[in-house]
């Protein structure tokens, strides 16, 4: 059912190529962009968190990829205000699918492919650049850090897409943490205070999206907080997301009663 579901939304866009070359290349330029901002103030200073352009590249890479991966099949989840306010919430409803896979398909969109490609590529050639030296566990680490980090992007997808059950307007809101997640995830974590990093660790698990996997792919030591071990927190912290993002999705649904048209 997946599949099937997903494939065919992929498929309908994959038919306009010219559309669909241009989103991507727009999405390699904003990624581009983006670690520009980080290149830019390298220039400027030797290291940035402790660590240098490579490190950092490889930091940026990695979150970039998983926040790709994330946003591919969960990024419309956030939008879920629209679909309630419009009514097209009570549809899905009667479908014998189930609600989260219907909304996160609804517009699946193959221009999200270009930050993945992008992230992929950085992610590779930095960790070469910085110097990784792979050993069973770290080559390990490296495959499922990305995955991870994904799913903790998904869940962090799906509790704003559950919290506008109850603030309605609240897609800006929702979006401070995960797009907000975002940002945090793709810079080095010690550039941040002690409180904000606690809160990006233990609240909202940034930190250990793509920071923390890189100090134990490249065995650097970590800030308070943020010990060079951290980088194999990201699974269970993405299992502890998701229990709480379904419970809290399972709560909004029981609570809909319908958009009142």
């Amino acid at each position: 059912m997946v599949a099937t579901l997903y494939g065919s939304r992929l498929r309908s866009q994959a038919s306009f190529r010219t559309s669909f070359l241009a989103d991507v290349l727009g999405q390699v330029l904003i990624v581009g962009t983006e670690f520009l901002e980080l290149w830019v103030i390298l220039s400027q200073v030797s290291t940035l968190g402790g660590m240098t352009l490579p490190q950092v590249a490889v930091v940026y890479g990695l979150g970039a990829l998983a926040f790709g991966i994330g946003d591919l099949f969960f990024g419309e989840i956030d939008g879920l205000s629209a679909t309630i306010k419009s009514g097209t919430l009570e549809t899905l409803l009667i479908r014998p699918v189930p609600m989260l896979l219907q909304i996160s398909s609804l517009d699946l969109s193959l221009r999200r492919i270009g930050r993945i490609v992008v992230g992929l590529a950085m992610y590779v050639v930095a960790l070469g650049i910085a110097g990784f030296d792979p050993t069973a566990a770290t080559l390990v680490l490296a495959v499922i850090a990305p995955l991870a980090g994904a799913a903790i992007f998904g869940a962090l997808f799906t509790l704003a897409g559950a919290m506008q059950f109850w603030l309605v307007d609240g897609r800006e809101f929702a979006n401070a943490f995960t797009y907000g997640g975002n940002y945090v995830a793709t810079t080095p974590g010690a550039v941040f205070a002690l409180p904000m990093r606690a809160f990006f660790t233990f609240v909202i698990p940034a930190t250990l999206i793509a920071y923390a996997p890189t100090l134990a792919l490249l065995e650097l030591p970590g800030p308070a907080l943020i010990p060079t071990g951290a980088g194999w927190l990201g699974a269970p912290a993405a299992v502890l997301a998701w229990i709480l993002a379904a419970l809290l999705w399972r709560a909004g649904i029981r609570r809909y009663t319908g958009a009142g048209g």
